[in-house]
């Protein structure tokens, strides 16, 4: 099947001197200085030649525009929030490392099968099973494309997250946001395509290389947008100056930015770098507007559970996240510190404390999508990077009641909601202690296909030739899309 790499250009690379000609520019330069400011340095909707962010038609009619991934960094326990386990509550205590010990990553703290310490119960018209730890998000089920047979290859945390972020174990490859950027561009050429809102407590795992362009031109990777204090480092200088001056600047800069990439047209890293500094330039008026949340309502804050905790934090970037999907930004990406569904220990009280401080906000944020007609067309992603033991991780001590679970890479859970998804569905199965997926087994490659699918391209043609060989996010391994959740 041919690749299909929207970026493609046939055109010839001009050895002509740069410096020959600059010195054509200067009058145009002092000319604009006498003539006002009456010209932006690019009007919004606009869009230059060879702007590699330029919206695109995908090859097939989308399902969304947009995605607001809500990624649990950790590893959330699917038999305590999505997939109840009678036979856990049964064999309570019973021993079961042996049947599964080369599965096991922390060997020494391993102990016996544990029930779930919280209690389940059916949601919705559709009945589908919801932990008490979850009660927000369970008012949304019929919303729901539920997958419980999502499986990883490793139990590791860093080449897990460089799988579920990029297609594989290593860094230096794309991640989901790039790929979807650099595929589809983004409808707003003032704001970054690719927007990612990680926590103010701390970097996850992998730090900034989760969100990574790889080997694709550095416009694609993601934009990091801070919910406290100055949303983007480095905005605005340091020193205010008279307004005419700024734009004398970059009417000059963009004059020879131009001149020196029209007789260079085929080199991409500078097209792409000269576009960055475009867009930090329009970021300048579009990024403080996007992120000031004095605009929205009492009551729409009050829904993300703004201005309360512990769901202040992660409220505001999900209001962020509507925000910025209003504003035609393809991908948003949101982290919560550290490893706070890693529940090795203390599972009952850790698991409940990170569900306490993302329940309320990802529920506001589907409730608030939906009643402004947004969710029908974006797309939301939760899920971690892999699933967690049906057996006991015990702490120095073996205090019991201090429990928790080991990671697990056979099994796991995801859902999806909006974008075209058929909701208040469950797919795949898990076998009776929730160890492994049996039935409808989906892979990180099925993943990435599907959400790549939703958005109308085709994870087998979206390729970048990288030497000498077309990358794909899904790489060599087989995937499939999962057709089940759709309508």
């Amino acid at each position: 099947m041919t690749a299909w790499n929207p970026h493609d250009s046939d055109s010839a690379v001009s050895r002509r001197a740069f410096g020959l000609r600059v010195s054509t520019l200067l009058p145009a330069a002092a000319l604009c200085s006498l003539q006002g400011g009456e010209r932006p340095v690019q009007a919004a909707g606009s869009f230059p030649v060879g702007n590699p962010l330029a919206p695109r038609l995908a090859p097939r009619p989308p399902r969304a525009r947009a995605i607001i991934q809500l990624f649990m960094n950790g590893g959330p326990s699917q038999m305590d929030l999505f997939d109840p386990k009678p036979a856990l509550d049964a064999h309570h205590g019973e021993a079961y490392f042996p049947k599964i010990a080369g599965e096991v990553e922390n060997v020494k703290d391993a102990g016996a099968l544990m029930r779930s310490p919280f209690r389940f119960a059916q949601h919705g018209d559709c009945g589908m099973w919801v932990s008490s730890a979850l009660p927000h998000t369970a008012r949304h089920v019929d919303q729901l494309a539920l997958i419980r047979s999502l499986h990883t290859t490793n139990i590791t945390h860093e080449p897990a997250l460089y799988l579920a972020h990029s297609g594989r174990m290593i860094s230096g490859h794309p991640s989901l946001g790039s790929w979807v950027t650099w595929g589809l561009g983004s409808e707003n050429q003032n704001l970054p395509a690719y927007v990612v809102l990680d926590d103010p407590l701390g970097l996850p795992i992998n730090g900034v290389e989760n969100w990574s362009a790889g080997y694709l031109p550095a416009n694609f990777q993601g934009t990091r947008f801070r919910s406290q204090g100055a949303a983007v480092l480095n905005l605005r200088p340091a020193q205010p100056e008279p307004e005419a001056i700024p734009l004398v600047r970059s009417r000059l800069i963009a004059a020879l930015d131009d001149l020196h990439r029209r007789d260079r047209p085929g080199y991409e890293q500078l097209s792409a770098r000269i576009a960055s500094y475009e867009l930090a330039a329009r970021m300048q008026l579009s990024a403080g507007e996007a992120l000031d949340l004095s605009q929205e309502t009492a009551a729409t804050q009050a829904l993300y559970g703004i201005g309360t905790e512990p769901t202040d934090s992660y409220g505001r970037r999900c209001l962020i996240a509507r925000r910025l999907v209003e504003r035609g930004v393809r991908f948003i990406q949101l982290y919560i510190n550290a490893q706070i569904w890693d529940n090795h220990t203390g599972l009952a009280k850790d698991m409940q404390a990170a569900c306490d401080r993302t329940d309320l906000p990802i529920a506001g944020l589907l409730t608030d999508l939906e009643q402004r007609g947004l969710l029908d067309d974006t797309l939301v992603v939760w899920g971690g990077e892999f699933g967690r033991l049906p057996i006991a991780q015990l702490p120095a001590d073996k205090d019991e009641q201090k429990a928790g679970r080991d990671h697990n890479k056979n099994a796991g859970v995801c859902w999806f909601a909006g974008g075209g998804v058929k909701g208040g569905v469950v797919h795949g199965t898990t076998d009776d202690l929730g160890f492994a997926a049996v039935e409808d087994r989906v892979g990180i490659p099925d993943w990435h296909a599907t959400i790549l699918h939703l958005l109308g391209l085709d994870h087998l043609t979206l390729a970048v030739d990288h030497g000498g060989l077309p990358e794909r996010l899904t790489g060599v391994e087989p995937a499939r899309v999962v057709t089940e959740i759709l309508p």
